[in-house]
């Protein structure tokens, strides 16, 4: 049946930033579809997105990783291969933000930025593509945004990464598709999560913004799911190198 086709089990995943937000909508959906999953993120403590994958009889475990030191990302990688055996599916998914005019932005906040929203997604796909490669299949999902395609507003280093982010997915498709291993990405647009709070918090913002988006609403994690468990199953086998965006209809 053609549904087999989004059919992850056994497959293993890993999701950068996945314990919360859109990260945590997409790894308890690639745990719905089938797969288990490998959780990166900066804290400890385990959140109720590993108990819920847990529950659906999924194995799900926490790598505590910070990701802005990349000289330790293959140490990363190992730990993931020594307990799960394969990486079948990578989300980078994990970012910061910083927000400041451009005359006033930091180099600090600039190179802490690029650091994990660029670097780390570069280094991350280079480690695990080679892996991919190896055997002979993969997905790599990468997060893009809405300023992946547009400046944004005083976020001058998030909007040079994403548009990094998007440009990296492309090339990396033209080098190892014909190696069986899939580079796409997902640009959300306004979403209502943590990251945009402040955003959400500014009524005569906030409206603007939902005037703007046809759909007439702020997305939900909830709303990445279908495009993250597509672009990880075999119903994406012949698509390379693509942006989707869930954005309700804003770059339409």
């Amino acid at each position: 049946m053609f549904i087999n086709y989004f059919n992850l089990c056994g497959k293993t995943a890993v999701v950068t930033g996945g314990n919360r937000g859109l990260g945590g909508a997409m790894a308890y959906g690639l745990a719905e579809a089938g797969a288990d999953v490998a959780i990166v993120q900066q804290s400890a403590k385990e959140t109720e997105v590993v108990q819920n994958i847990r529950d659906l009889g999924r194995k799900c475990e926490v790598f505590t990783f910070d990701l802005s030191e990349t000289r330790r990302l293959p140490e990363l990688v190992d730990s993931i291969i020594e307990s799960f055996g394969k990486i079948d599916v990578l989300v980078n998914n994990a970012g910061v933000q910083r927000r400041s005019p451009a005359v006033e932005f930091s180099e600090e906040d600039w190179d802490f930025v690029i650091q994990v929203n660029q670097k780390a997604v570069f280094v991350l796909c280079q480690l695990v593509g080679k892996k991919m490669i190896e055997q002979g299949s993969g997905k790599i999902i990468n997060l893009a945004s809405l300023l992946s395609f547009q400046g944004g507003y005083t976020v001058p280093a998030y909007a040079a990464a994403k548009g990094a982010v998007a440009q990296f997915t492309k090339s990396l498709a033209n080098e190892w598709a014909s190696k069986n291993v899939n580079v796409n990405a997902i640009a959300p647009g306004y979403m209502a999560t943590e990251m945009n709070t402040a955003l959400m918090g500014d009524e005569a913002r906030s409206r603007q913004i939902i005037e703007r988006i046809p759909a007439g609403r702020w997305g939900t994690p909830e709303d990445m799911i279908g495009a993250a468990v597509f672009l990880a199953s075999r119903a994406s086998e012949n698509i390379h190198g693509e942006i989707i965006t869930v954005d309700g209809g804003w770059m339409g």
